[in-house]
């Protein structure tokens, strides 16, 4: 197929250029409501509903079928689904698509929180999969071969293996060989891979989700390509799945009114994807390690050797200072990270090189950064103390619970009545469903300690759980 062609955007534009009369939504009018907003005007004339000739995302049969076919071909999908609510809605769909309620599915545990809401959505039980802590990078990145290899032979009767791949750090693992190991078993491997839309551009980038075998891959166009937040791709590849189930799902969760400004920004991203040559990326790579060998001269931090996505940069900040510091004086000089936690700052470069003039003013901020030491505070203990484990109580049995406010010291040996979700990555550090442990509880009180944000209103004081205290019955 042409990966040239942009059928939706240019439809579009075509469409634009005819000048329409609008009796229909939406109420801007192409544009023309926008008194003063420049830029809403023109972007008005793009955002337009299922007229005759535009399609329709929920039943494709032009231009919108046409640019999901071009993307499939592209990524090398049987079916590409273009979703409009971000990869949090291709997630819940791919689970509530693929399985059925209180069938057994092999989940990564330190997956993002709408794998996580799909489970609960979809009333499965779920095996949670440890992964390992890498001592070199001084974080969680992925389960070992030997923990999911357990869990397939524990659990024969598993309906699916839920993955993370690449993580939010750009560190990959053997997929390709882990699917395999998932297929002799006819377990179906479904994979976020939000931050991984972009793999396929490089060989001297991680091998992609499809290529390693992946049954249902997710991927955040938004993240890594050039289109609009929410945008996303679903592509299947399955002989285990039913793509209509899935369907009927992304019918039930997406928007009767998606956005075609985001639909026309997915396929104009892999027109963009699909166009970059060889010789684009070797210098953008031969860029991105000019960028890392700048910033490694800093005294304040250690730029993590990258062994997955280069793209994805990793300042690991040297005991006695405070990431969240060094960010707000990056931020100061307008240099915005994507990520802190309590020992890392987290760069996203993107798929341009930096400009001369984006350099100097990197130069002149790390120049000019004087951060006075302090003393960090003591690590937590690991958290993970089994590699396989599940939830205390099902879902369907937290429904019939009342929970309870639990102060953090009386939190240790309650049922977690919700996750604890530092943001981002929106990976919970707690998930609902586990046992409050003593580790749990110092990792949060790090976390906060190096004003890590969490989506939890009164995580300050404590938690919702199923136990008033750690000595009472479940309600």
């Amino acid at each position: 197929m042409n990966q040239l062609h942009t059928p939706l955007y240019d439809k579009l534009v075509q469409f634009a250029k005819q000048d329409p009369i609008s009796f229909h939504v939406p109420g801007h009018k192409h544009g023309m409501l926008f008194d003063e907003e420049a830029f809403f005007q023109t972007a008005g004339l793009l955002d337009q509903t299922e007229l005759t000739g535009l399609d329709d995302l929920h039943a494709p049969e032009g231009i919108i079928a046409e640019a999901q076919e071009l993307a499939a071909s592209y990524f090398g999908a049987k079916h590409t689904r273009f979703l409009v609510s971000g990869s949090t809605i291709g997630n819940i769909a791919m689970i509530l698509g693929s399985l059925k309620r209180n069938e057994i599915v092999l989940v990564q545990r330190n997956c993002h929180k709408s794998i996580l809401n799909g489970l609960e959505l979809a009333g499965v039980k779920p095996v949670f999969l440890a992964p390992v802590y890498d001592k070199e990078k001084e974080r969680y990145t992925h389960p070992a071969q030997e923990t999911i290899q357990m869990a397939i032979t524990r659990y024969p009767e598993a309906k699916a293996l839920i993955l993370t791949y690449p993580d939010y750090f750009g560190t990959v693992f053997d997929l390709k060989e882990t699917v395999k190991m998932a297929h002799k078993s006819r377990i179906p491997v479904l994979v976020d891979e939000a931050h991984g839309v972009h793999l396929k551009i490089a060989e001297t980038l991680p091998l992609s989700a499809l290529e390693a075998g992946a049954d249902v891959v997710v991927q955040s166009a938004h993240k890594m390509a050039p289109a609009f937040t929410m945008s996303s791709y679903l592509h299947f590849n399955s002989e285990y799945i039913s793509i209509a189930s899935i369907d009927r799902y992304l019918r039930m969760l997406q928007s009767s009114s998606p956005s075609y400004m985001l639909l026309a920004s997915l396929d104009t991203a892999r027109k963009y994807l699909a166009t970059r040559t060889a010789q684009y990326m070797d210098g953008l790579h031969t860029a991105v390690d000019a960028f890392r060998e700048l910033l490694s001269a800093s005294d304040l931090w250690e730029v993590e050797r990258q062994d997955g996505d280069w793209l994805k940069i990793v300042l690991r900040v040297k005991p006695g200072y405070q990431p969240r510091q060094l960010a707000n004086m990056l931020e100061a000089s307008g240099i915005y990270p994507e990520l802190v936690t309590d020992r890392h700052i987290l760069l996203v470069h993107g798929l341009k090189a930096l400009t001369d003039k984006d350099l100097d003013r990197i130069r002149t901020a790390l120049k000019d950064m004087n951060a006075p030491a302090s003393i960090n505070p003591a690590r937590a203990a690991h958290l993970f103390s089994e590699p396989i484990q599940e939830l205390a109580i099902s879902y369907a049995e937290m429904e019939e619970q009342r929970p309870v406010f639990t102060d953090w010291d009386e939190a240790v040996g309650c049922i977690a009545a919700e996750s604890i979700i530092p943001y981002p990555p929106g990976i919970p550090v707690l998930a609902k469903g586990e046992i409050v442990t003593k580790q749990h509880v110092e990792m949060i009180q790090l976390w906060k300690n190096n004003s890590i944000s969490f989506q939890n209103e009164q995580i300050e004081k404590g938690m919702l759980t199923y136990r008033g205290t750690n000595e009472g019955e479940l309600f």
